[in-house]
């Protein structure tokens, strides 16, 4: 009979054994699926004599979702009669729960701003490379690595790729921007007012001038704003409140046309297709192959004789 009862105990704590060396779900994942309850004891199941036959087992409740179910140990003691089926109680083991993101400090020093400033800057710097949330986490586990002094790759061998990598992602960016650029400008030459010259400038007046124009030789004093096509500011002398003057020689093609039709006094939009501004190059806070909106306020034209 011990030789039995080990076997017997043994057949009820295998599960228990199989589910303590299973890793835990993950929080997006479903439970591991309920483990199959042991094979009833021969002993429950052995009937009676005939004078007085044994009561039909109950059944086992059946164990919570997502948890493993072992029997309790009887220990060393005898199993009692077979009187029914052994009661089972289930082991609930904790939720595994998600492994929590460090928050941000709630108020930043001046040298962590600074940091964070380095961050802004970075982000700026490989915007071109048009990231994905994926490459994104590979560019933040680089930073850990090299911090560590323990990088995946050799510098040495894949640095040298990173520009072939820059130029074609950057060329796969520009044309998006340029079929998004496409339509912005189509409608903006369909405004009221505005005029759609043969370069491809979108010109609006928005307040008349009064004064002189000037020709493409001339240095111009302006206050104006520059803006992506969905609004985002990358420059403006209104917020650095000081105007600022520019020979139109020196400017990008789209102001050396657009100024010109000015008078001192007035103010119009100019709305700039990419080959009238940055290209397909961009810079670090316009991408390459973006259309480009300005206002501009001409106040004087300070390189004329007689000024």
């Amino acid at each position: 009979m011990r030789f039995r009862e080990l076997t017997l105990l043994g057949s009820l704590l295998l599960p228990v054994a199989v589910s303590a060396q299973t890793t835990p779900p993950a929080p997006d994942q479903k439970p591991a699926a309920t483990p199959k309850a042991a094979a009833k004891p021969a002993a429950a199941q052995a009937a009676k004599p005939a004078a007085a036959p044994a009561a039909a087992p109950k059944a086992v409740a059946p164990a919570a979702t997502g948890t493993a179910t072992a029997p309790k140990p009887a220990g060393a003691a005898a199993p009692k009669p077979a009187a029914g089926a052994v009661a089972v109680k289930p082991v609930v083991r904790p939720a595994a729960r998600p492994a929590a993101k460090p928050a941000p400090p709630k108020e930043m020093t001046d040298e962590q701003k600074t940091i964070y400033a380095l961050g802004l800057s970075l982000a700026r710097s490989i915007k071109q490379f048009d990231l994905t949330a994926a490459e994104i986490d590979v560019l933040r586990q680089a930073l850990v690595d090299a911090g560590e002094g323990k990088p995946a790759v050799d510098l040495d061998t894949w640095g040298p790729k990173i520009q072939g990598l820059a130029e074609t992602r950057g060329a796969l960016a520009a044309q998006k921007q340029k079929a998004n650029s496409a339509a912005y400008l189509e409608k903006a030459a369909a405004e009221p007012g505005a005029v759609k010259t043969s370069s491809g400038l979108v010109y609006k007046e928005l307040t008349a001038g009064t004064g002189d124009s000037p020709a493409a030789s001339d240095t111009v004093k302006v206050h104006y704003r520059g803006t992506l096509i969905d609004g985002t500011e990358f420059d403006s002398s209104y917020k650095r409140n000081q105007p600022a003057e520019f020979p139109l020689t020196g400017v990008i093609p789209c102001w050396t046309e657009g100024v010109q039709k000015m008078k001192i006094g007035g103010k119009a939009r100019l709305v700039c297709p990419s080959n009238l501004a940055y290209g397909d190059q961009g810079r670090p806070s316009i991408p390459g192959g973006a259309a480009l909106v300005f206002e501009i306020e001409l106040l004087d034209i300070p390189g004329r004789p007689g000024k």
